[in-house]
């Protein structure tokens, strides 16, 4: 039967009951962000923040936001350091599962993200969250939990709670969530409700000892613990015509920003990297047209991949990530992009934001 460890989370808990310090992150796509609720506050991951104060309010606390819309845990993996574990959080709790496909693609990203969170050098707490599409109870919580049984980690599923009580008619879709997907305030305070519930159970036996379990080998064939993005702070490939974005980004939300402008046709931007697993990530807007590129990889031209800039949905410019190569040979490949012909002269640029690689 599946036990999960509960040593760092008690540890926590025992922390704050004595009065200590604690940073308290949420990592994640538009969920976690906040996203369709009326305020910040009325989010799942401040309600959830603000059960720890009002139970433990001996102790300070500091909340970490690393929530980004339409992102998925191959990205998240990417930039984890930087818009979470670079606070040295004690307490995170991880959502991707309706962002992630359930594939074993999306399990390899998945594990390479609770990896490197585990073997930080803060030790956080780590809780798994798999939120819904409410309209198919579709997720990739089988994906994502069986990590999470691999890491003896602790895991509260809106699928298994909340979603089954909307099917059993206690509320309507509408009363959740208006498109979905994304829940309103009561929806976020639903989510909230289950997480804080099982952090209740968790805290009536926090003083009880637990036999903190070894930390486990790598369960798929993982390239991704130590995955790197490389935008203009990391990189300097070769450009022609393709130019530098020299704005500065003021927070982790401010997406467009370090990246790379291709404007015209024919203008080219070329990398030179060591990896085994590389993606590129772009901008697809929903100011249309936009400019649409070509993507080579170490010369071979019968394959090329198509970048497109145009986005179909309506909800706001999306961080698209492409791989294009995973698992294959380690060692030096050269990846070239560049601006295709357009009948649109004043189309939108061609917005390449990093390289994600491992």
């Amino acid at each position: 039967m599946y036990r999960p460890d509960l040593t760092r989370l008690k540890s926590c808990m025992r922390r704050a009951e004595a009065g200590g310090e604690l940073t308290l992150g949420f990592f994640g796509g538009s969920i976690t962000q906040d996203s369709l609720a009326t305020k910040h506050e009325n989010c799942y991951a401040y309600r959830v923040f603000r059960w720890w104060e009002e139970t433990f309010p001996k102790a300070e606390f500091h909340y970490v936001n690393g929530g980004i819309g339409g992102t998925t845990s191959h990205y998240g993996v990417a930039r984890e350091v930087t818009d979470m574990l670079m606070y040295q959080p004690d307490f995170v709790v991880v959502d991707f599962s309706v962002n992630d496909d359930p594939n074993e693609f999306f399990k390899e990203t998945y594990e390479g993200l609770i990896r490197k969170m585990l073997t930080w050098s803060s030790k956080p707490s780590v809780l798994l969250l798999n939120n819904v599409f409410y309209d198919t109870g579709i997720n990739a919580q089988e994906y994502h939990n069986q990590v999470g049984d691999w890491y003896h980690l602790p895991y509260v599923s809106i699928k298994d709670t909340v979603w089954q009580r909307m099917k059993a008619g206690e509320f309507s879709r509408e009363e959740l969530t208006p498109d979905g997907l994304h829940p309103n305030d009561k929806g976020h305070g639903l989510v909230a409700a289950e997480i804080t519930a099982y952090l209740e159970q968790v805290k009536e036996h926090m003083w009880e000892d637990e036999k903190e379990l070894p930390f486990s080998p790598a369960m798929t064939d993982n390239a991704y613990e130590n995955a790197r993005r490389l935008t203009i702070r990391e990189i300097s490939p070769e450009l022609d015509g393709f130019r530098a974005d020299t704005r500065e980004k003021t927070c982790h939300l401010d997406h467009f920003r370090n990246g790379w402008i291709g404007k015209k046709e024919g203008d080219r931007i070329t990398f030179e990297i060591e990896a085994s697993c590389i993606a590129v990530q772009y901008r697809k807007t929903i100011h249309r047209p936009a400019r649409k590129a070509e993507l080579i990889l170490d010369g071979d031209k019968e394959h090329r991949v198509m970048l497109d800039g145009n986005f179909d949905e309506d909800w706001g410019d999306c961080l698209y990530l492409e791989p294009v190569l995973h698992h294959g040979e380690h060692g030096r490949h050269t990846v070239e992009i560049r601006v295709l012909p357009d009948e649109y002269e004043n189309a939108e640029p061609f917005y390449l934001m990093a390289l994600i690689i491992a």
